[in-house]
């Protein structure tokens, strides 16, 4: 049975749950990074003023978010619990409204975090550079989360997703608490930029590695997880596929979780002892900020419909590839990828 095939069939009882973090996104496209610092230089020996003509949108964002929205528009009934003040529970809101009843939203008040990703050219690639205001992510643990009817949409789900452990104070208590709570579902973190706390997300790891079934990190957050159990580096500047695909292998084994790696040239999986290596798509990158995000729900739904890992990252490149050639940061419906899937098979 093929890739298409196995995704038709899936069949998703409960729901996939995902949580915990909300942000304002403003997204800033520039030319270039040096030709705003000369503006800022300019208008600071003027005394201030504006620089005007720079490509903005505010959209949702956070990655629990994102993912929550990749997933609902792949056509799966999905979860989300985050956190959001009023203006940012209306944004939530209208955003999956278009979901119905695939959409369950459980929005603890509090402070929405704010974001400003620049989006540049950096070499052969573009970037995006990203500034934070946390919010109340900063203190998402299980007390947002222990109602009767969290429990129960906890117990019967799927598959449940933690996202940017890095940002949040409570992130190894929540992922605790959320996966003890679901046994039967599949289990998936992505910790988001550790580098200011990798030496306690790997000390998280070994409290954690029981109860986690994948570990989704770019590449990064592999150097940085690398450095913090004290192995070699493994992605320099010039890294290749086989660069990638040992470095997968090699902390599977060190933190034994399953490790899911995406990266510019592209994605590899290894449980310790196998690995596989699929190459990204290339394609004209329109859209920066969440590419991450369509990959983590694509893979998370390729574990929930059996699919081999080269067959999920497959999905999940192609999800990603077609995320972001799109101007508008929008991810895909399934019909598109798997028109895209049966291009490049």
């Amino acid at each position: 049975m093929g890739i298409i095939e196995k995704l038709k069939q899936l069949n998703i009882v409960g729901s996939i749950a995902v949580m915990p973090d909300f942000f304002v996104d403003r997204i800033v496209r520039l030319e270039s990074k040096e030709k705003l610092f000369d503006s800022l230089t300019e208008k600071a020996e003027r005394g201030g003023g504006s620089i005007r003509g720079v490509p903005m949108a505010d959209v949702k964002g956070g990655n629990a978010v994102n993912v929550a929205y990749c997933l609902a528009k792949l056509g799966v009934k999905v979860t989300l619990f985050t956190v959001a003040d009023e203006v940012g529970s209306h944004m939530i809101r209208h955003a999956f409204s278009q979901f119905g009843d695939k959409a369950s939203l459980r929005i603890s008040p509090g402070r929405s975090g704010l974001t400003t990703a620049f989006e540049f050219p950096h070499g052969e690639t573009r970037v995006n550079v990203m500034v934070s205001d946390i919010g109340d992510n900063a203190d998402f643990g299980p007390g947002r989360i222990n109602s009767q009817e969290d429990a129960a949409i906890l117990k019967n789900a799927d598959g449940v997703m933690i996202t940017n452990w890095a940002s949040n104070s409570q992130g190894t208590d929540l992922a605790d608490f959320a996966f003890g709570s679901s046994p039967s579902a599949f289990h998936l973190i992505d910790p988001a930029d550790i580098e200011t706390r990798k030496l306690e997300f790997a000390g998280a790891l070994s409290k954690l590695a029981s109860v986690t079934d994948s570990l989704s990190i770019n590449e990064n957050e592999c150097n940085s997880l690398a450095e913090a159990i004290k192995i070699d580096r493994p992605l320099g500047p010039a890294f290749d596929h086989q660069d990638v695909k040992a470095a997968a292998k090699t902390l599977s084994e060190k933190v034994g979780i399953s490790i899911d790696l995406h990266t510019k040239i592209g994605s590899a999986w290894s449980n310790g002892r196998e690995g596989v290596f699929i190459h990204a798509i290339k394609v004209e990158a329109k859209t920066l900020t969440g590419a991450g995000d369509s990959w983590d729900a694509a893979v998370m739904l390729g574990y929930l419909a059996g699919l081999e890992p080269q067959e999920r990252l497959l999905f999940a490149n192609c999800c990603a590839s077609l995320y972001v050639r799109d101007e508008n940061a929008e991810p895909p419906a399934m019909n598109k990828v798997f028109e895209i899937i049966e291009r490049v098979q």
